[in-house]
Protein backbone atom coordinates (compact mmCIF):
# COMPACT_ATOMS: atom_id res chain seq x y z
CA UNK A 1 0.00 0.00 0.00
CA UNK A 2 1.50 3.53 -0.83
CA UNK A 3 2.03 6.24 1.29
CA UNK A 4 -1.15 8.09 -0.67
CA UNK A 5 -3.48 5.21 -0.70
CA UNK A 6 -2.83 5.04 3.14
CA UNK A 7 -3.67 8.63 3.57
CA UNK A 8 -6.39 8.62 1.51
CA UNK A 9 -8.15 6.04 3.90
CA UNK A 10 -7.50 7.89 6.68
CA UNK A 11 -9.14 10.13 5.05
CA UNK A 12 -11.71 7.95 4.37
CA UNK A 13 -11.87 7.13 8.21
CA UNK A 14 -12.36 10.55 9.37
CA UNK A 15 -14.84 11.13 6.79
CA UNK A 16 -16.60 8.31 7.88
CA UNK A 17 -16.99 9.03 11.92
CA UNK A 18 -18.38 12.27 10.88
CA UNK A 19 -21.29 11.54 8.55
CA UNK A 20 -22.52 8.59 10.47
CA UNK A 21 -22.39 11.25 14.00
CA UNK A 22 -24.78 13.74 11.47
CA UNK A 23 -26.54 10.75 9.46
CA UNK A 24 -30.23 10.87 11.09
CA UNK A 25 -29.44 13.65 13.28
CA UNK A 26 -32.76 15.77 14.05
CA UNK A 27 -30.67 19.05 14.03
CA UNK A 28 -28.88 17.99 10.78
CA UNK A 29 -29.55 21.40 8.37
CA UNK A 30 -30.04 20.99 4.83
CA UNK A 31 -29.94 24.20 2.26
CA UNK A 32 -30.86 24.34 -1.23
CA UNK A 33 -27.97 25.11 -3.83
CA UNK A 34 -27.60 27.55 -6.49
CA UNK A 35 -28.38 24.37 -8.84
CA UNK A 36 -31.49 23.47 -6.76
CA UNK A 37 -30.12 20.56 -5.36
CA UNK A 38 -29.37 20.15 -1.31
CA UNK A 39 -26.48 20.58 0.97
CA UNK A 40 -26.50 19.72 4.23
CA UNK A 41 -24.30 20.98 7.04
CA UNK A 42 -22.99 17.45 7.12
CA UNK A 43 -21.75 17.76 3.39
CA UNK A 44 -19.61 21.22 3.96
CA UNK A 45 -18.10 19.87 7.58
CA UNK A 46 -17.43 16.72 5.93
CA UNK A 47 -15.56 18.48 3.37
CA UNK A 48 -13.89 20.92 5.42
CA UNK A 49 -12.37 17.90 7.37
CA UNK A 50 -10.64 16.83 4.34
CA UNK A 51 -9.00 19.73 3.00
CA UNK A 52 -7.64 20.48 6.91
CA UNK A 53 -6.25 17.23 6.93
CA UNK A 54 -4.53 17.01 3.22
CA UNK A 55 -3.19 21.17 4.46
CA UNK A 56 -1.80 19.39 7.42
CA UNK A 57 -0.47 16.49 5.67
CA UNK A 58 0.24 17.35 2.08
CA UNK A 59 0.32 20.73 2.01
CA UNK A 60 1.77 20.89 -1.63
CA UNK A 61 -1.47 19.73 -3.00
CA UNK A 62 -4.41 20.93 -4.39
CA UNK A 63 -8.09 20.24 -3.80
CA UNK A 64 -10.71 20.22 -5.71
CA UNK A 65 -14.59 19.82 -3.85
CA UNK A 66 -18.33 19.78 -4.41
CA UNK A 67 -18.89 22.38 -1.89
CA UNK A 68 -15.67 24.62 -1.79
CA UNK A 69 -13.84 24.40 -5.59
CA UNK A 70 -10.61 24.44 -6.02
CA UNK A 71 -7.77 25.21 -3.65
CA UNK A 72 -4.14 25.37 -4.87
CA UNK A 73 -2.34 25.45 -8.16
CA UNK A 74 -0.55 22.29 -7.85
CA UNK A 75 -1.24 19.72 -10.94
CA UNK A 76 -1.32 17.08 -7.73
CA UNK A 77 -4.47 17.03 -6.91
CA UNK A 78 -7.74 15.63 -4.73
CA UNK A 79 -10.75 15.34 -5.93
CA UNK A 80 -13.54 15.10 -3.08
CA UNK A 81 -17.23 14.55 -2.67
CA UNK A 82 -17.73 14.66 0.61
CA UNK A 83 -21.19 13.12 0.30
CA UNK A 84 -22.16 11.62 -2.99
CA UNK A 85 -26.13 10.64 -2.56
CA UNK A 86 -26.98 13.84 -0.37
CA UNK A 87 -30.52 13.31 -1.15
CA UNK A 88 -30.51 9.74 0.40
CA UNK A 89 -28.26 11.29 3.37
CA UNK A 90 -31.17 13.79 4.28
CA UNK A 91 -34.02 11.13 4.22
CA UNK A 92 -32.33 8.95 6.13
CA UNK A 93 -31.75 6.14 3.10
CA UNK A 94 -28.16 4.85 3.85
CA UNK A 95 -27.09 4.55 0.10
CA UNK A 96 -24.56 7.51 0.32
CA UNK A 97 -20.52 7.93 0.40
CA UNK A 98 -17.54 9.72 0.66
CA UNK A 99 -15.42 9.54 -2.30
CA UNK A 100 -11.75 10.54 -2.74
CA UNK A 101 -9.80 10.23 -5.34
CA UNK A 102 -6.30 11.57 -6.53
CA UNK A 103 -4.91 12.76 -10.13
CA UNK A 104 -1.32 14.10 -11.21
CA UNK A 105 -3.28 15.80 -14.20
CA UNK A 106 -5.59 18.70 -13.91
CA UNK A 107 -7.78 18.90 -15.76
CA UNK A 108 -7.29 15.59 -14.91
CA UNK A 109 -8.57 14.36 -19.02
CA UNK A 110 -6.97 11.18 -19.26
CA UNK A 111 -8.27 8.37 -16.60
CA UNK A 112 -4.94 7.28 -15.94
CA UNK A 113 -3.77 10.21 -14.51
CA UNK A 114 -6.45 9.37 -11.65
CA UNK A 115 -4.09 7.14 -9.22
CA UNK A 116 -6.29 5.93 -6.80
CA UNK A 117 -9.84 6.13 -5.56
CA UNK A 118 -11.39 5.30 -2.19
CA UNK A 119 -15.18 4.98 -2.07
CA UNK A 120 -16.47 4.78 1.36
CA UNK A 121 -20.18 3.94 2.46
CA UNK A 122 -20.09 3.34 6.22
CA UNK A 123 -24.07 3.56 5.95
CA UNK A 124 -23.87 -0.05 3.97
CA UNK A 125 -20.29 -0.96 5.94
CA UNK A 126 -18.68 -1.18 2.84
CA UNK A 127 -15.67 0.18 1.40
CA UNK A 128 -13.92 0.23 -1.81
CA UNK A 129 -10.49 1.18 -3.21
CA UNK A 130 -7.93 1.24 -5.65
CA UNK A 131 -4.41 2.49 -6.76
CA UNK A 132 -2.93 1.72 -10.29
CA UNK A 133 -1.37 -1.32 -10.70
CA UNK A 134 -2.70 -3.26 -7.23
CA UNK A 135 -6.15 -3.93 -7.68
CA UNK A 136 -9.28 -3.18 -7.15
CA UNK A 137 -10.53 -3.73 -3.19
CA UNK A 138 -13.77 -3.94 -1.13
CA UNK A 139 -14.23 -4.60 2.47
CA UNK A 140 -17.29 -4.95 4.48
CA UNK A 141 -15.77 -5.10 8.28
CA UNK A 142 -13.08 -7.64 7.67
CA UNK A 143 -9.91 -8.05 5.48
CA UNK A 144 -9.80 -6.45 2.45
CA UNK A 145 -11.16 -8.99 -0.51
CA UNK A 146 -10.00 -8.07 -3.89
CA UNK A 147 -12.82 -7.74 -6.94
CA UNK A 148 -13.24 -7.59 -10.62
CA UNK A 149 -16.04 -7.19 -13.05
CA UNK A 150 -18.38 -10.03 -14.02
CA UNK A 151 -18.26 -11.95 -17.58
CA UNK A 152 -21.14 -11.57 -18.98
CA UNK A 153 -21.15 -10.79 -22.51
CA UNK A 154 -24.77 -10.48 -23.87
CA UNK A 155 -26.90 -7.54 -23.05
CA UNK A 156 -30.15 -10.06 -23.22
CA UNK A 157 -27.93 -11.95 -19.71
CA UNK A 158 -27.06 -8.28 -18.32
CA UNK A 159 -28.17 -6.59 -15.36
CA UNK A 160 -27.62 -2.58 -15.74
CA UNK A 161 -27.80 -0.06 -13.19
CA UNK A 162 -28.50 3.73 -13.31
CA UNK A 163 -29.23 6.57 -11.09
CA UNK A 164 -32.71 8.43 -12.51
CA UNK A 165 -35.06 7.10 -15.21
CA UNK A 166 -36.29 11.02 -15.20
CA UNK A 167 -32.97 12.51 -14.86
CA UNK A 168 -33.71 15.46 -17.56
CA UNK A 169 -30.10 14.96 -18.65
CA UNK A 170 -31.55 11.69 -20.32
CA UNK A 171 -33.57 14.18 -22.65
CA UNK A 172 -31.05 15.47 -24.64
CA UNK A 173 -30.55 14.54 -28.03
CA UNK A 174 -31.89 11.18 -28.42
CA UNK A 175 -30.56 9.83 -25.52
CA UNK A 176 -34.61 9.04 -24.07
CA UNK A 177 -35.05 6.97 -26.97
CA UNK A 178 -31.67 5.19 -26.64
CA UNK A 179 -31.97 4.68 -22.68
CA UNK A 180 -35.14 3.29 -22.64
CA UNK A 181 -34.21 1.16 -25.88
CA UNK A 182 -31.00 0.24 -23.85
CA UNK A 183 -33.06 -1.03 -20.83
CA UNK A 184 -35.27 -3.01 -22.42
CA UNK A 185 -32.69 -5.11 -24.15
CA UNK A 186 -31.01 -6.12 -21.06
CA UNK A 187 -32.03 -9.19 -18.87
CA UNK A 188 -32.64 -6.19 -15.61
CA UNK A 189 -32.20 -2.88 -15.17
CA UNK A 190 -32.43 -1.82 -11.32
CA UNK A 191 -31.96 2.43 -10.06
CA UNK A 192 -29.33 1.34 -7.45
CA UNK A 193 -27.95 5.21 -8.60
CA UNK A 194 -25.30 7.11 -7.81
CA UNK A 195 -21.44 5.83 -6.43
CA UNK A 196 -23.27 2.56 -5.83
CA UNK A 197 -24.43 1.31 -9.21
CA UNK A 198 -20.53 1.62 -10.33
CA UNK A 199 -19.09 -0.07 -7.76
CA UNK A 200 -21.39 -3.06 -8.22
CA UNK A 201 -20.15 -3.08 -12.04
CA UNK A 202 -16.39 -3.10 -10.19
CA UNK A 203 -17.80 -6.32 -7.95
CA UNK A 204 -19.20 -8.09 -11.03
CA UNK A 205 -22.88 -8.02 -9.25
CA UNK A 206 -24.14 -5.74 -12.08
CA UNK A 207 -22.92 -5.14 -15.74
CA UNK A 208 -23.19 -2.12 -16.21
CA UNK A 209 -24.15 1.16 -15.04
CA UNK A 210 -25.17 4.92 -16.70
CA UNK A 211 -25.15 8.45 -15.36
CA UNK A 212 -26.42 11.05 -18.23
CA UNK A 213 -24.51 13.84 -16.15
CA UNK A 214 -21.66 14.22 -13.59
CA UNK A 215 -19.52 16.99 -12.38
CA UNK A 216 -15.83 15.52 -11.70
CA UNK A 217 -15.70 14.95 -8.18
CA UNK A 218 -18.54 12.22 -8.97
CA UNK A 219 -16.74 10.19 -10.81
CA UNK A 220 -12.94 10.60 -10.04
CA UNK A 221 -12.73 8.29 -7.56
CA UNK A 222 -14.98 5.47 -9.51
CA UNK A 223 -12.31 5.05 -12.25
CA UNK A 224 -9.66 3.66 -11.05
CA UNK A 225 -11.72 1.33 -9.04
CA UNK A 226 -13.68 0.30 -12.20
CA UNK A 227 -10.58 0.41 -14.11
CA UNK A 228 -8.36 -2.13 -11.64
CA UNK A 229 -11.72 -4.57 -11.06
CA UNK A 230 -10.90 -5.13 -14.79
CA UNK A 231 -13.35 -2.87 -16.08
CA UNK A 232 -14.18 0.41 -18.74
CA UNK A 233 -15.40 3.22 -17.68
CA UNK A 234 -15.83 6.23 -20.04
CA UNK A 235 -18.70 9.05 -21.00
CA UNK A 236 -21.66 8.21 -23.25
CA UNK A 237 -20.09 8.91 -26.26
CA UNK A 238 -16.88 7.06 -26.07
CA UNK A 239 -14.13 9.70 -24.87
CA UNK A 240 -12.99 10.27 -21.43
CA UNK A 241 -15.39 10.41 -18.66
CA UNK A 242 -13.54 13.44 -17.25
CA UNK A 243 -14.40 15.39 -20.31
CA UNK A 244 -17.95 13.79 -21.65
CA UNK A 245 -19.21 14.61 -17.64
CA UNK A 246 -21.37 11.73 -17.64
CA UNK A 247 -20.40 7.95 -17.34
CA UNK A 248 -20.82 4.44 -19.06
CA UNK A 249 -19.00 1.41 -16.42
CA UNK A 250 -19.10 -1.58 -17.37
CA UNK A 251 -17.54 -4.91 -17.55
CA UNK A 252 -15.86 -4.40 -20.68
CA UNK A 253 -17.39 -7.15 -23.02
CA UNK A 254 -20.72 -4.90 -22.80
CA UNK A 255 -19.40 -1.75 -23.64
CA UNK A 256 -19.52 -1.56 -27.17
CA UNK A 257 -23.13 -2.60 -26.99
CA UNK A 258 -24.04 0.02 -24.59
CA UNK A 259 -22.06 2.75 -26.41
CA UNK A 260 -23.78 1.57 -29.13
CA UNK A 261 -27.25 1.67 -28.26
CA UNK A 262 -26.22 5.76 -27.91
CA UNK A 263 -24.79 5.96 -31.36
CA UNK A 264 -27.34 4.35 -33.34
CA UNK A 265 -29.61 6.00 -35.67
Amino acid sequence: MTDDLAFALRLADAADALTLERFGALDLRVDTKPDLTPVSDADRATEELIRALIAEERPADAVIGEEFGTSGSASRSWIVDPIDGTKNYVRGVPVWATLIALTNEIPATDTQSITLGVVSAPALGRRWWASRGTGAWLTTGGAPVPIHVSGVSELSNASLSFSEWNDPAWELGNRRASFDRLLRSAWRSRAYGDFWSHMMVAEGSADAALEPELNAWDMAALVPIVEEAGGTITALDGSSPMVGGNAVSSNGLLHPAVLGAFTAS
